[in-house]
């Protein structure tokens, strides 16, 4: 709890209503919206009454392209969609927004980011990238080939096994002995 209030307190803006990238050198925070803040909510850091808001953000136009969640808001200064870290899709930094969403039990979400993913996979003969382009799926028909990404790579092909554990709600308890599942599947499966 006092990790949770030192985070709570030095991150959130409230002014935009989510949580900083870091602080500069000044202990300012750097107030972009990023793929981050998934992973905040995948670690369990997040007040519970915030998580509602991370989840609207990651799923909106700004940060969703339809195949996984932008590195960084489409409406930041610095946006670029064929950047490497500022604008594309990385599908093992989708995959932990996912889990994150489905932890904090926004599973809606988790499912549209896991679908994202998955299919952008079919579009890739189910060999995902290491990252594409951040183009919106409205625009482009296809995920967009990021021109030098790695294929295949080991962060993007763990990402479909981390997305079926989200879609299966899947949690082991190795001291148990049991694993529990909360299936939330794709239409069709």
């Amino acid at each position: 709890e006092a990790l949770r209030q030192a985070f709570e307190d030095a991150f959130w803006l409230p002014d935009v209503g989510w949580y900083a990238l870091g602080l500069d050198a000044d202990k300012q925070p750097i107030d972009s919206l990023t793929s981050n803040v998934g992973h905040c909510l995948w670690s369990g850091i997040v007040a519970p009454d915030r998580s509602a808001r991370l989840a609207e953000l990651l799923t909106s136009p700004e940060m969703f392209t339809g195949w996984g969640v932008r590195t960084l808001a489409s409406s930041m200064a610095a946006y670029n969609p064929m950047s490497y870290h500022n604008g594309s899709v990385w599908p093992h930094d989708s995959a932990i927004v996912a889990a994150g969403l489905k932890r904090s039990g926004h599973d809606d979400e988790a499912l549209l980011v896991a679908s994202g993913i998955l299919e952008a996979a079919e579009r890739f003969d189910g060999r995902l990238p290491e990252l594409m382009c951040g183009f919106d799926r409205g625009v482009f028909p296809a995920p967009v080939p990021y021109p030098t990404a790695c294929s295949p790579q080991a962060w993007a092909a763990a990402a479909p096994l981390e997305l079926l554990r989200v879609l299966l709600g899947a949690e082991p308890d190795v001291p148990g002995g049991t694993i529990t599942l909360s299936p939330r599947l794709p239409e069709g499966w």
